[in-house]
C-alpha cells in the first residue's frame, strides 16, 4: 500500500486530504470477490483498483461504467479484461506481469542451482484462469531437461499443508504466482524449511521471509504504477487512453541463510546474476 500511496501522491492526491479510499479484502477467498466489487459499485466510487486477476474480473463484471485499474499475472487480452495492451478500450487498464512466461525460467534457475535434480514439483492454485497455461509451459521446460514434474494443486490453507506432505522423492519445488499464495507466504516458506525442500518463489517477499530464492517483477514499482494510473484517472483521463503496462525489471533475490540451512552452495554464476543477496 505504501507504493500505491506514493503513486497517488505523485499525481497530487493524498489519502485523507483530497481523496478517500475504501478498502475491501477477500483474504484469499476468491468467492467473496463478486460481492465486494458489487459493494464498491453501489458506493459509486470514482475508480476501482483491483490488485489481482480474479479481483479485476469481478470488478469488470460488476461495472462497465466505473474506471478500473488492475494488476494481473495473466494475459489481460485473453482473459477478456482489455482489447489490447496499447488500446485497452472500455473502462479498464493497468499492469500485466505475463507470469506464464516467467515460470519456465524459474525451473531453469532451480536446475542451474541443483544440476543433479531429476524431479521438481510445481505448486499452483487451480482456481486461476491461467493455471493450465502455466502448467503446460513448465511441463515443456521440464521435458527439455528430462525432469519429472509432479503437479500439486492448492486453493486453501489446508490444501497447502497437504501438498507439502506429498513431496517425498522430489528434489525441489516451484511455487506458482497467485495472490492467495502471496497472502500465505510465511506458511509456504515455513513448510519449505520444515520439509527441507529447495524452493523458488515469484516475489521477493518470500525471500525476505526466509525463502531460498525468488524471481519476479518488482512489486513496489508495479503498485506505484497502480497509484499513478488511479490518480491520472481521478484527474480526468480515460482508462481506454492509458496503455496496459508491463514490468521492465525482473528481480532475482537469493537468501544465503536459507541456502546454508539446506546445505546448498549457490554457484558463483547465479550469485553474480542476483539483484540482491540476503546474508
Amino acid at each position: 500500500m505504501a507504493a500505491f500511496w506514493q503513486g497517488l501522491r505523485e499525481t497530487g492526491y493524498v489519502e485523507g486530504e483530497n481523496v478517500a479510499v475504501e478498502y475491501r479484502w477477500a483474504e484469499g477467498n476468491y468467492d467473496r470477490l463478486p460481492a465486494l466489487a458489487t459493494d464498491l459499485v453501489g458506493r459509486n466510487v470514482d475508480v476501482i483498483v483491483a490488485v489481482s486477476g480474479p479481483s479485476a474480473l469481478a470488478a469488470k463484471n460488476a461495472s462497465s461504467r466505473i474506471p478500473i485499474v488492475f494488476m494481473t499475472g495473466g494475459d489481460p487480452v485473453s482473459d477478456g479484461l482489455v482489447a489490447s495492451f496499447a488500446h485497452p478500450g472500455d473502462n479498464l487498464t493497468g499492469v500485466s506481469f505475463l507470469f506464464i512466461e516467467l515460470h519456465p525460467k524459474r525451473l531453469e534457475l532451480l536446475s542451474d542451482l541443483l544440476p543433479h535434480a531429476r524431479a521438481m514439483a510445481l505448486l499452483v492454485n487451480p482456481n486461476l484462469s491461467f493455471t493450465e497455461s502455466v502448467i503446460r509451459g513448465v511441463q515443456e521446460a521440464a521435458r527439455a531437461k528430462g525432469m519429472k514434474l509432479p503437479i500439486l494443486k492448492a486453493g486453501t490453507e489446508g490444501e497447502i499443508d497437504a501438498a507439502f506432505a506429498t513431496l517425498a522423492n522430489t528434489d525441489a519445488l516451484l511455487v506458482g504466482s497467485d495472490p492467495f499464495f502471496d497472502s500465505r507466504h510465511e506458511q509456504l516458506v515455513g513448510l519449505a524449511a520444515r520439509y527441507a525442500i529447495p524452493t523458488i518463489y515469484p516475489w521477493r517477499i518470500f525471500a525476505d521471509a526466509g525463502g531460498l530464492i525468488s524471481y519476479g517483477p518488482n512489486l513496489t514499482a508495479v503498485e506505484r504504477q497502480l497509484g499513478i494510473y488511479a490518480g491520472r484517472i481521478l484527474k480526468g483521463e480515460r482508462p481506454a487512453d492509458l496503455p496496459v503496462q508491463q514490468p521492465t525489471k525482473i528481480e532475482l533475490v537469493i537468501n544465503l541463510k536459507a541456502a546454508k540451512a539446506l546445505g546448498l552452495t549457490i554457484p558463483p554464476l547465479i550469485l553474480a546474476r542476483a539483484d540482491e543477496v540476503i546474508e
